[in-house]
């Protein structure tokens, strides 16, 4: 049988995990640092936690897991007869993989809502699935990382996230649009459209925006039943206006949605959150677009989504408010506003743009060679004192020839080997070579600790 992946999937190679380990240290450092608490949750989750959860795209993305054993013995075979795969699964499936980090969250903060203190901040990193079409920065089976605060109203999480936003990119050296709208604002377009029956056709089809342009977005609102004058105005309505600023864009949607209390309370919060944000410094620009929809239905206010400048890229993260998710699972009225950093996304632009440094967090430091037995053995009792010292060191197994062990030390990208033969046992004087500049040196251990320990913080 010739090995093989499933499509959507990707193994990661020692040099990939130490970059990815990078980023996610970046990440697991700036969540800390703005207060979040580590959370992890199953990779599946009881198919019922799932779905109605992500609307009818997302639903349709969820991986589903077969129950154990002989799972069509309890199958229902009238769906069966028909090949119905709707009315089937139900009775085949019980579990699906989790299609993202947040709803799982809220179903562990209903679970364990009386052991938290609320505002309760957590982050989770680790891997979901979706049945998605593979293609270059999306995959079926992908990290997400994710930061999310429940139990507060308050507008300052939304600008805090922001800040998060911001933090991360700046430290990764990756520039960014931050784009913020409010669900609210675009209930109150559709109420003024005259649409609110179509609020969520209206916003599935404006987030395919930068995919199928306004005709595509157009097309599939009159597919999904919205008249075509009202699919017009709205997308003459989140049109970009050029050469204006925030201000003057939020006070154009003021005079628009002039009769709808629902839209103006999401201009008041939109505005309320640059207000917040104005009071920080940021290295990347949080620009208001009203195209910006976020086709998951749970979502209630502000919402996020960010993209890399210069970068033929999807987005890079998103996320948003959502007012009642843990009432789907029986605790009401906990507001929560959470945002996701698309790991896979950043790292493929990482790699492509050359983001990562040379020398990564965990990779081998030195390699020690041994010219004979005893050199071999001297070798291996001076890696227990490396390695006790903190240097992440590593020696040939056998004192073989001196190219062979070259060559292995090179396909291991080590940036210096430390050369042990009979003459540097006698004096303790040992030929330490860089792999790079291919310079080589006589020096004692502790000279060898002192250039591993400034170059590790430099």
């Amino acid at each position: 049988m010739k090995p093989s992946l499933p499509k959507g999937t990707r193994d990661f190679g020692p040099q990939q995990m130490l970059r990815r380990n990078y980023l996610f240290g970046i990440l697991r450092g700036a969540f800390e640092r703005y207060g979040f608490q580590p959370l992890e949750t199953p990779a599946m989750e009881n198919l019922s936690t799932l779905t109605g959860k992500y609307g009818e795209e997302g639903d349709k993305l969820l991986f589903k897991i077969l129950n154990n054993g002989d799972y069509l013995a309890k199958a229902d075979q009238s769906a069966l007869q028909a090949l119905d795969s709707r009315k089937l699964t139900p009775s085949i499936s019980k579990r699906g993989l989790r299609y993202d980090l947040t709803v799982p969250f809220a179903r562990y903060v209903v679970m364990h809502r009386h052991e938290l203190a609320f505002p309760f901040k957590r982050y989770q990193i680790q891997a979901v699935w979706r049945a998605d079409r593979p293609q270059r920065g999306r995959y079926q089976e992908f990290y997400q990382c994710d930061a999310d605060v429940v139990g507060s109203d308050s507008l300052m999480y939304e600008a805090e996230l922001a800040g998060l936003y911001d933090y991360v990119f700046d430290q990764i050296g990756l520039p960014v649009q931050i784009r913020i709208n409010n669900r609210k604002l675009l209930y109150g377009l559709a109420e003024v459209c005259g649409i609110t029956d179509r609020f969520t056709e209206m916003t599935v089809a404006i987030d395919k925006l930068d995919k199928t342009g306004p005709e595509g977005v157009q097309k599939e609102m009159e597919q999904r039943g919205i008249p075509a004058e009202a699919a017009a105005k709205v997308l003459s309505s989140i049109a970009p206006v050029e050469n204006s600023d925030t201000e003057a864009q939020l006070a154009n949607w003021k005079q628009l949605l002039s009769q709808s209390e629902t839209g103006l309370k999401g201009l008041a919060e939109l505005e309320e959150v640059f207000d917040y944000a104005g009071r920080t410094q940021m290295s990347n620009e949080l620009i208001f677009d009203p195209t910006l929809a976020r086709g998951l239905s749970y979502y209630t206010g502000c919402i996020f989504e960010v993209n890399a400048i210069d970068a033929n890229m999807g987005s890079l993260g998103g996320g948003g408010r959502y007012d009642d998710l843990t009432g789907l699972f029986g605790l009401k009225d906990v507001s929560g506003v959470g945002i996701s950093f698309g790991a896979e996304r950043i790292y493929d632009l990482m790699e492509e743009k050359g983001l990562f440094p040379k020398n990564l967090p965990g990779q081998l430091q030195l390699f020690l060679i041994a010219l004979d037995e005893e050199s071999h053995k001297h070798a291996f009792e001076l890696l227990q004192h490396l390695r006790h010292s903190g240097v992440a060191s590593d020696l040939y197994p056998e004192p073989a020839k001196l190219k062979k062990q070259m060559k292995y030390a090179n396909a291991l990208k080590v940036p210096k080997v430390l050369i042990i033969g009979s003459e540097e046992m006698k004096t303790g004087m040992y030929a330490l070579k860089d792999m790079s500049s291919g310079e080589q040196r006589k020096c004692g251990i502790i000279d060898v600790l002192m250039e591993l320990f400034s170059k590790k913080e430099g």
